[in-house]
């Protein structure tokens, strides 16, 4: 018997999610840039603690201007992966509104925070100091590439094991009352 959760993936437009998602979900990657207009849904079982999760991804839009679709489409994830760009600083502030706008939306469910696009690490505009704030609200921070696949499965284990010790907890925490 498998178990179902809906994972979410936000950041601004251009980040890469549908690159890591099509990574995670497909094994590949493609090189040009489509825009993602409002959602796209992909699925993908993993196995983990001995028990098979069904993934319910969301890809979910960059856009600024869906941003009030966007806090509707992540009601009911179990968790989110938080996705900036390495090589614009810009989308750190990004970042943070979204992971406020969730909390705001969903409460404080686990995310994790891919670094994306780390084969072009030599023109990264990150400076470790400017996300450590929000490094230290995520269950975990990945260096991520979607076009080598370099930190992918790890980012989505551990939001998937975030997940399932979150569960896990709220199941003890029943049996005590």
């Amino acid at each position: 018997m498998s178990i179902k959760h809906k994972v979410c993936l936000l950041g601004a437009s251009g980040v890469g999610k549908t690159s890591l998602v099509r990574r995670f979900v497909r094994s590949m990657f493609l090189e040009q840039y489509r825009t993602t207009v409002g959602v796209v849904i992909e699925r993908k079982q993993v196995r983990r603690r001995g028990q098979d999760v069904d993934l319910v991804v969301w890809d979910l839009s960059g856009e600024d201007e869906f941003q009030h679709v966007r806090t509707n489409y992540v009601q009911g994830a179990s968790g989110y992966l938080l996705v900036v760009d390495g090589t614009r600083a810009s989308t750190l502030e990004t970042a943070r509104v979204l992971q406020a706008a969730v909390l705001s939306v969903v409460g404080p469910v686990p995310f994790v925070l891919a670094l994306n696009k780390v084969d072009l690490i030599e023109s990264w505009d990150l400076d470790r100091r400017t996300f450590d704030p929000l490094a230290n609200a995520a269950q975990a921070v990945f260096e991520t590439s979607a076009k080598t696949g370099a930190g992918v499965e790890d980012a989505f284990g551990a939001l998937v094991e975030a997940i399932l010790a979150e569960r896990a907890a709220e199941n003890d925490a029943r049996d005590v009352r």
